[in-house]
Parts: C-alpha cells; sequence; structure tokens
C-alpha cells in the first residue's frame, strides 16, 4: 500500500518534469528553424513577452537555473545581433529587460551582472549607452551578493569609462573595503584620482599606502607613483612659464635655452628621475621622454 503511494506521487512529478523538458525541446527547436529561415528578417517592434520578473520566476516553477540560462542566452544574441549590424541607429531596448529577467531567475549569476553591465554601459552605437541601467544591474547583484568585491568594481569601472574619475575612485575604495578584497584596489583608486586631476587626493592615498603597507612591491609601487605626481606637478609649473613667455614675446619658447637665457629658468629643468623635459616648441607643452621611468605620467591621455 505505502508502495502504490509512494509510485502515485512520484508519477505526475515525474510526467510533470518530461513535460518540461519536451516543450523546451519544442522551443528550441522552434527557435533554431526560425534562426535558419527568417535569420535576415527583423521584427519592426521586438516583444518581451514576459517582462515581469516576479512573473517569469513563477512560471519557471523549479527551473530557475535553465531557464535563465536560455535568457543570459537571448541577451547575448540579441546584444551581439545589434552591434554586428554596424548602424548609428542601433537600438539596444530590450537588453536590460532581458538581463534583468536573467538575474531574476538566478541572483547569483555573476557573469550576465559583469559582462550585461559592460554591454549597457558600452558607447553607441557599439552598446547601449546606458550606464546608468548599468549601475542599476550591478547595485542589484551587489543586494544579492554583497560579499562580492567585483561588483563595486565595476561600478566603478563603468563611472571611470564616463570620465567621472572622482566617482570611479570612491567605488574602487569601497570595493577595496570587501572582506576579502584583492589588494590592487585602493592603488587602483589613487592612480584614478591622478588620472582625473586630482592630485592631491591621490597623493594623500599614495602617502597612507606607503606608511601603512608592509608589502615591499607596494611601498615600491607607492613611492614611484609619488615620485610621478611630484614631476607632474613640475610638468604644470614648466607649462605655466612656457605660457607666460609666450604671452611676452608673442611665440612660445623654441628650447629650454632660450628660457634660461631669458631668465625664466635656472637651469634646464629635469624630471624626477633625471631625465630632460621634453619641450613642444609649437604650443610651449612639456612632457617627459619615453626613456625616462617616469613615464607615461598618470594621464587619461598622456602626450
Amino acid at each position: 500500500m505505502t508502495s502504490s503511494s509512494g509510485s502515485g506521487g512520484r508519477l505526475p512529478a515525474a510526467r510533470g518534469a518530461a513535460a518540461i523538458f519536451l516543450l523546451i525541446g519544442v522551443i528550441v527547436t522552434l527557435q533554431v528553424v526560425r534562426e535558419h529561415r527568417f535569420a535576415s528578417a527583423e521584427p519592426a517592434a521586438q516583444v518581451l513577452y514576459l517582462s515581469s520578473p516576479a512573473v517569469l520566476t513563477r512560471a519557471a516553477l523549479s527551473f530557475d537555473a535553465i531557464v535563465a540560462d536560455a535568457y543570459w542566452i537571448r541577451a547575448i544574441q540579441y546584444y551581439g545581433r545589434a552591434r554586428l549590424l554596424r548602424n548609428v541607429n542601433a537600438r539596444y531596448d530590450l537588453l536590460f529587460p532581458l538581463l534583468d529577467l536573467t538575474t531574476a531567475l538566478d541572483p547569483q549569476f555573476t557573469v550576465a551582472y559583469r559582462f550585461g553591465a559592460f554591454f549597457l554601459s558600452e558607447r553607441a552605437p557599439g552598446g547601449a549607452g546606458r550606464p546608468d541601467l548599468a549601475i542599476r544591474l550591478l547595485e542589484k547583484a551587489m543586494a544579492a551578493r554583497p560579499d562580492r568585491w567585483e561588483y563595486p568594481h565595476d561600478v566603478g569601472f563603468v563611472y571611470y569609462r564616463q570620465g567621472d574619475y572622482v566617482k570611479a575612485a570612491e567605488w574602487f575604495t569601497r570595493a577595496a573595503q570587501v572582506p576579502g578584497a584583492t589588494n590592487w584596489l585602493i592603488p587602483l583608486a589613487a592612480v584614478t584620482l591622478a588620472t582625473g586631476g586630482d592630485i592631491r587626493s591621490s597623493r594623500l592615498l599614495w602617502n597612507n599606502i606607503l606608511s601603512s603597507s608592509e608589502e615591499p612591491w607596494l611601498r615600491r609601487t607607492a613611492e614611484q607613483r609619488l615620485r610621478q605626481l611630484d614631476t607632474v606637478e613640475m610638468i604644470q609649473q614648466l607649462e605655466q612659464v612656457t605660457a607666460d613667455y609666450e604671452r611676452r614675446h608673442g611665440r612660445p619658447p623654441a628650447d629650454w635655452e632660450e628660457l634660461v637665457g631669458d631668465g625664466s629658468l635656472r637651469g634646464i629643468p629635469r624630471d624626477a628621475a633625471g631625465h630632460q623635459f621634453v619641450l613642444n616648441p609649437w604650443w610651449g607643452a612639456v612632457t617627459v621622454t619615453e626613456d625616462s621611468p617616469m613615464w607615461p605620467l598618470p594621464a587619461d591621455n598622456p602626450r
């Protein structure tokens, strides 16, 4: 009697599972046929049939991970198809909804969060051009996994790509505060601040690393970065000198000797490593030689 009851309980479950897998097989088959027969035909208005994560989660029954994989694949296909069009008017309207559904079904789907955020933040037409939605997706990731430093790091990367170096450094620092985070995040924050021109804050971070770190390689890095910041400040002062010379003479100085002869400088200027600075005679810009250990300087677009 017990045996009959047990088998009777298992039979509907087995039939249900078989029905689900049969349905998935039919869907996959139809998708393959569609891709072969209608590959060049793109509907005028694409429709996302299930747009509510809550509804989809209930509809997926206990097959959330499988359905999440299917939606992730669909998101990749959708992004790839739009990107390959190389059209300045390429649309990515369904990208975030697809990623939102994917991660609602599987809140631990790290790849979907991280690559999805990259796809969303990529500038149009190569991507959606929606850094706001990328950050929204990563905030969802952080809510699901506050123990992962990668997510606040990725938020910082989104801000970095937008040129907001202060915000980027804030998020890199926040990522560094997550237990178990990698030890290069604080140096990354310091470099980011220097890239954005915030030399004072960058110097404070590097000095803090130099005085508190017990790792020799990190102390050496801090010393090198501080010397680079000294060099950046020297360049700023020298470019002020060349600008003053141009205002007085109506042209930039041709070389350092002109500035020394003019009394603007006491001698040929050298960077923190002892290498002579390079002066551009056309517009008075100053930089370091590529032979110098100070090169490249911490700048977004080094000259």
